[in-house]
C-alpha cells in the first residue's frame, strides 16, 4: 500500500461536512491508497455515513469505531496502528482536499528522495473549492536536507500536520504518536515528530481546504481548553528529555513551550472568556517558571514575540492583580472603541 490516509471523526454529520471530506478523499487521482476513518465515539449518525462508505467503496475505506472519546489524538493513533501505507497522512474531517492533493506530494516524494511533503492550505467558509485566502506553512528555509539549523526551524514554527505526508517507517520506527484525551495534539506533535526526518519539501500550492465554522474547536475558548494547552506542552517537554532532544534544541523548545502554553493561552484566555479566574491567569506563569524561570531572557522571545505582549507579560511578573485588571480594562476599551465605529 502506497498512501494511508488517516481520518478522525467525532459528530461531523451535520451540514454534510463529512461527507463533503469523505468525497474528496475517495476520489483522489492515486489508485493504491487506503482511508481509515476513526469514529471516535460520535453520538450522532457519523458512524452510519462512515458505514456506507466503507460499503460503496470496499478495500478503499476502512471504519474503526470505539465507544470511548479519545479526542483526535487517540483517533489518530488508532489509524496509525492498523495503517499499512508506505506514506501516511492525516485530514480533519470538517476539511477537504484537491482530487490531486496525495498525487502532487507523492510526487515530489518521488522527485526529491524526501521523507516529509506539504503545501499550503485555503481557509474557506463554505463547501467550496475555490482557493479563499491562502495561508504558507512552512518556507524555504526549511526545506530541503534537515540539518541543524533547519530542525531548529521547525522547532519554532512546525506548520501543520494536516497538510503533509509523512514516511511510514519513520513514524513507526520511532514510536511517534499523538498525545490522547486533549485538545491541540498537534502542539505536541508538530515540532517533536520533525526531528526524526531527514528531508522535508513542498508543493508550492494551497491544496488543502481548511474549513472555518462555529464549531470549530479553535471558535471556543474554556479553561479545560486551555489547561490541554499546557498539558500537551508539558508532554512535548517530556518527550524532548526522554528521546535526548531537550539539552540540544533548549532554546528553541523553551520558546516554543513558552509561546503555546503560556503567551497564546494567556491571551486567548482573556479574549476568550466573559469572566478570566485570576487564579488560573496565576497558574499559567507558574506551570511556564517551574519548567523554564528564565523564559523572558530567551532571544527567540525577545525577537518573536511582540512588545505589547513583553510588557503585559512583564507586569504580570511583577503583580499578577496588576496585570489582571490593567488588561481587562484594556480589553473592556477596545470593546467600546469598537462599538462606537459600527454604530457611527
Amino acid at each position: 500500500m502506497r498512501l494511508s490516509v488517516i481520518v478522525p471523526v467525532y459528530n461531523m454529520a451535520a451540514e454534510g461536512k463529512l461527507n463533503f471530506c469523505l468525497d474528496s478523499l475517495v476520489n483522489q487521482t492515486i489508485d493504491d491508497y487506503e482511508i481509515i476513518a476513526v469514529n471516535d465515539a460520535s453520538t450522532d449518525n457519523s458512524l452510519e455515513i462512515l458505514r456506507e462508505y466503507e460499503s460503496k467503496y470496499p478495500g478503499k475505506v476502512k471504519v474503526l469505531t470505539y465507544s470511548v472519546n479519545k479526542r483526535q489524538g487517540g483517533a489518530k493513533n488508532e489509524g496509525i496502528k492498523a495503517a499499512s501505507g508506505e506514506w501516511i497522512g492525516f485530514i480533519d474531517s470538517d476539511d477537504w482536499v484537491t482530487p490531486d492533493f496525495y498525487e502532487k506530494l507523492l510526487k515530489k516524494a518521488s522527485e526529491t528522495g524526501a521523507d516529509l511533503v506539504g503545501c499550503d492550505y485555503s481557509m474557506v467558509n463554505s463547501h467550496t473549492f475555490e482557493v479563499g485566502k491562502v495561508v504558507q506553512n512552512n518556507t524555504p528555509d526549511q526545506t530541503g536536507q534537515l540539518d541543524e539549523e533547519k530542525h531548529r526551524k521547525l522547532i519554532l514554527r512546525p506548520g501543520s500536520m494536516v497538510i503533509k505526508i509523512y514516511r511510514g517507517d519513520v513514524i513507526r520506527d520511532n514510536e511517534l504518536s499523538f498525545p490522547e484525551m486533549i485538545f491541540y495534539e498537534d502542539n505536541c506533535a508538530g515540532s517533536l515528530w520533525s526531528l526524526y526526518f531527514s528531508h522535508f519539501e513542498r508543493v508550492e500550492e494551497p491544496l488543502y481546504f481548511y474549513y472555518q465554522h462555529e464549531t470549530s474547536t479553535v471558535h471556543r475558548i474554556t479553561e479545560e481548553r486551555c489547561r490541554d494547552r499546557l498539558r500537551a506542552e508539558e508532554i512535548f517537554y517530556r518527550e524532548c528529555e526522554m528521546r535526548g532532544f531537550l539539552e540540544k534544541y533548549r532554546a528553541e523548545i523553551e520558546y516554543r513551550f513558552t509561546e503555546l502554553a503560556y503567551v497564546n493561552t494567556l491571551f486567548s484566555y482573556f479574549l476568550g472568556m466573559k469572566r478570566p479566574k485570576l487564579s488560573f491567569v496565576k497558574e499559567l506563569r507558574e506551570n511556564v517558571e517551574s519548567f523554564f524561570p528564565e523564559f523572558e531572557k530567551n532571544e527567540y522571545y525577545k525577537q518573536l514575540t511582540n512588545s505589547e505582549q513583553q510588557f503585559l507579560i512583564a507586569m504580570q511578573g511583577q503583580s499578577a492583580v496588576k496585570f489582571y485588571w490593567y488588561y481587562r480594562l484594556k480589553l473592556l476599551v477596545r470593546r467600546v472603541k469598537k462599538g462606537w465605529k459600527r454604530n457611527s
